[in-house]
C-alpha cells in the first residue's frame, strides 16, 4: 500500500484491512488516513470501502478518520465522492443532528456524483420518515429538486423516494409521476421497465394519480419486453374503465405464456383487485383465469389462481357454479395436495348449497380413487357435507362412504366410518355438531389440557367442556416448550389458567390488565332449553374483573350479531368495555366478554 505501483496499492489496502484486527488498526491508522486522501481515485475509493468495513472491529479509531474523509467527499471523482459519502453517513448515522447538518451541507454546496446524489436522497427520504414535518419540510423540497438533475438514475430515484414517503397524497405525487410518465417513452429498456414497475406500485394506493399515464401506458402493451408490457396491462388493469376491462383481458392472453411464473402472479393480483372493482366482469376474469389454470407453471402460480377464483365466488353469488366448475376441472389434474384439498373443503361448504349438487360429487368421489391419502381423507370430509345437507343424495353419500372404509389408509376409513354412522342416524344435531362445525375448542387448549389428564389419572372421564373456546387464529397460537424432564408439573387448574390468560392477552382491550389473578368455574345461566344457552367464567385481575359469556344461539333460523350481554354493576363497580361477539350463528358457540373495574377496597393488590 506505500508501493510505487498504483495498479497494486488499492488491493493492498483491501487485503491488508481484511486480515487486520482491533489491536494492529492503530499501526496502519496514518497509512489510512493518507490511502483516503490520496490523488490516485482508486487507491482512495479502496481506503473509504475498507474503513467502512474496519467500523465493525473499532469504531472509535475509524471515526478519527472524519476530516480526510470529509476532504475526500470534495473530490472529483464519482466513485471516491460517493465512497466518501457512504463512510460519513455511517460514522454519523447515530446523531439526528449530525446527519441533517451533513444533508444540508452538501445539497447547498451541490454534488459531481450521480450515486452520491442517490444516496443523499435515500438518507434524506429515511429522515423525513421518521419526523413528523413531512412535505414541509427543505429535505422533501431537496427530493422534489433532483426531479430536475441532469443524471437520468438520480431523476429516478427521487421519484422513488416520493413515491415510497408515508401519507402522500395525489398532489404531492403529482411531479414524480409526471418525470415517470416521460421515462415511459425512453429508448432504454431499463427506463421503461422501472417506470412501468414504479407506476404499478402507486396504482395500488393512488389509481387517480396514474390515470394520466394511461395513453403512454397502452403504447407499453405492445412493447418487444413481456415484462414491461405485463406490467402496464396490469397497471391498466387498476386504472382503467369498466369498459376497456374486456380489451384489456384480450391483448394480455395474447402473450401471457411467453412472461414468467412470478409475472403471472402479478397478472393474477391485478385480476382479483379488478373483480372487486367491477363485480359485473366477473364471467370474463373466471374464463381468463380458469385458461391460465390449464397452463403450464408451479405451485406459486397455481395457488394464486385458485385463491383469485376463491375470492371471486365468495364475494360475488353469481360466479359461484362456474368458478366451481373450473375448479372441478382443475383437481382432475392437480399435482398440488395442497391446492387439492383446499379446493374439496370449498366445494363441501359451497357444493351442497348450488341447484344441482349431485354434479359435484363424481369430482369428489374421483379424488378418493385417483388421489394421495390427504386428498382421499379430505374428499371423504367433502362427501359427508354432502349428505348432511342433501337428504336426497344421503344414499348416494353412503354407498360411496361404505366403499373408502375399505380404503388402504387408516386415516381415510376411520373418516368414512365416523361419517357413515353419524349419517346414518338422520339426527340433524347430529350432523351439525360432528360434520358441519368445525371444532370449537381451542386447539392449543385442548392439546394442554389433555397432556394434564393423561399424567394425572383419574376415573372422571375427560370433560372437553373444561377447554377454552378458540377465540385466537390458530396461526397466532405457539405451542409451549416440552416440559424438562424431571420438573415436577403444576395442578390442571393452573394449566387452565394460563390458557386464559394466552386468550385474554390477545384481545387488544384487556393486553394492559396485567397477570391473571383467577378464573372461575363456568356457571350455567340460562336453562339448556332456552333459545340461547349462556354461560359464564370470571377472570380476576389486580384491579378488573373479566366476565367470559360463552353463548350458543339453538335456532337455526336466526342469525344473531354484534351480541353483548348487559351487565348491572353494584355500587362501586364500573363497566368499562364490552367486547361485543359479530356473528352467532346457529348451534356454534361464541364469545363475549365484560370488562368490569373494582372499587379500590375490593382490589386484588392488597391480597
Amino acid at each position: 500500500m506505500t508501493g510505487k505501483e498504483d495498479v497494486y496499492r488499492g488491493p493492498a489496502i483491501r487485503a491488508l484491512c481484511r486480515i487486520t484486527d482491533a489491536t494492529m488498526l492503530q499501526a496502519i491508522e496514518r497509512y489510512m488516513k493518507q490511502a483516503i486522501v490520496d490523488k490516485v481515485p482508486s487507491v482512495s475509493s479502496s481506503a473509504l470501502v475498507s474503513s467502512l468495513h474496519m467500523m465493525k472491529i473499532s469504531y472509535d479509531v475509524v471515526k478519527r478518520w472524519i476530516n480526510e474523509a470529509q476532504e475526500a467527499a470534495s473530490s472529483d471523482n464519482i466513485m471516491v465522492q460517493y465512497h466518501a459519502l457512504g463512510l460519513l453517513y455511517y460514522l454519523r448515522k447515530n446523531d439526528r443532528l449530525a446527519v441533517a447538518k451533513m444533508i444540508n451541507k452538501f445539497t447547498k454546496s451541490g454534488l459531481k456524483s450521480p450515486f452520491a446524489y442517490c444516496m443523499l436522497i435515500r438518507i434524506a427520504s429515511r429522515l423525513l420518515e421518521e419526523s413528523d414535518e413531512g412535505h414541509t419540510s427543505p429535505l422533501f423540497d431537496f427530493i422534489e429538486g433532483c426531479l430536475r438533475n441532469k443524471h437520468e438514475m438520480v431523476i429516478y430515484e427521487a421519484a422513488s423516494a416520493i413515491i415510497h414517503l408515508p401519507n402522500c397524497t395525489a398532489r404531492e405525487l403529482a411531479p414524480a409521476v409526471s418525470v415517470l410518465q416521460l421515462f415511459c417513452s425512453s429508448p432504454k429498456p431499463a427506463l421503461r421497465y422501472a417506470a412501468v414497475r414504479t407506476l404499478n406500485k402507486v396504482a395500488m394506493k393512488h389509481p387517480s394519480a396514474v390515470t394520466a399515464c394511461n395513453l403512454d401506458l397502452e403504447n407499453l402493451i405492445t412493447d418487444s419486453n413481456r415484462s414491461i408490457a405485463t406490467l402496464a396491462i396490469t397497471t391498466l388493469l387498476k386504472t382503467g374503465s369498466e369498459s376497456s376491462v374486456d380489451r384489456l383481458m384480450k391483448q394480455i392472453s395474447t402473450f401471457v405464456s411467453e412472461i414468467s411464473d412470478e409475472f403471472k402472479v402479478v397478472v393474477v393480483q391485478a385480476i382479483s383487485a379488478l373483480c372487486q372493482k367491477y363485480p359485473r366482469k366477473h364471467t370474463v376474469m373466471m374464463t381468463f383465469l380458469s385458461n391460465m389454470l390449464r397452463d403450464d407453471g408451479g405451485f406459486e402460480y397455481k395457488r394464486a389462481i385458485v385463491d383469485c377464483i376463491i375470492s371471486i365466488i365468495e364475494e360475488n353469488p353469481d360466479s359461484k357454479e362456474s368458478g366451481l366448475a373450473h375448479l372441478c376441472e382443475f383437481i382432475e389434474d392437480c399435482e398440488h395436495t395442497v391446492l387439492a384439498t383446499k379446493i374439496l373443503h370449498l366445494l363441501g361448504r359451497e357444493g351442497p348449497r348450488t341447484p344441482n349438487p349431485s354434479k359435484y360429487i363424481r369430482f369428489v368421489f374421483n379424488r378418493v380413487v385417483l388421489e394421495n391419502e390427504a386428498v382421499r381423507a379430505a374428499a371423504v370430509s367433502a362427501l359427508a357435507k354432502f349428505g348432511a345437507q342433501n337428504e336426497c343424495l344421503l344414499p348416494s353419500v353412503l354407498v360411496l362412504l361404505q366403499r373408502c372404509m375399505m380404503d388402504s389408509d387408516d386415516e381415510v376409513r376411520d373418516r368414512a366410518t365416523f361419517y357413515f354412522n353419524v349419517l346414518k342416524q338422520k339426527q340433524l344435531n347430529l350432523n351439525a355438531a360432528y360434520i358441519l362445525n368445525g371444532l370449537t375448542v381451542s386447539v392449543l387448549g385442548m392439546e394442554k389440557a389433555l397432556h394434564q389428564y393423561t399424567l394425572e389419572p383419574s376415573e372422571k372421564p375427560f370433560d372437553l367442556k373444561s377447554v377454552p373456546l378458540s377465540t385466537v387464529p390458530l396461526v397466532e397460537q405457539k405451542a409451549d416448550l416440552a416440559p424438562v424432564a424431571g420438573k415436577k408439573l403444576g395442578k390442571a387448574v393452573p394449566v387452565r389458567q394460563d390458557i386464559f390468560q394466552e386468550q385474554l392477552a390477545a384481545i387488544p382491550e384487556f393486553k394492559n390488565l396485567g397477570p391473571l389473578f383467577k378464573s372461575s368455574e363456568p356457571v350455567q345461566l340460562t336453562e339448556a332449553e332456552t333459545e340461547y344457552f349462556v354461560r359464564c367464567i370470571k377472570h380476576v385481575f389486580t384491579d378488573h374483573i373479566v366476565f367470559q359469556f360463552d353463548c350458543t344461539n339453538t335456532l337455526n333460523d336466526q342469525l344473531l350479531e354484534k351480541v353483548i350481554v348487559q351487565v348491572e354493576p353494584s355500587e362501586g363497580y364500573e363497566v368499562v368495555y364490552y367486547v361485543p361477539l359479530q356473528t352467532l350463528p346457529y348451534n356454534q358457540p361464541g364469545i363475549c366478554y365484560t370488562l368490569v373495574r373494582l372499587p379500590e377496597e375490593e382490589s386484588t393488590a392488597g391480597m
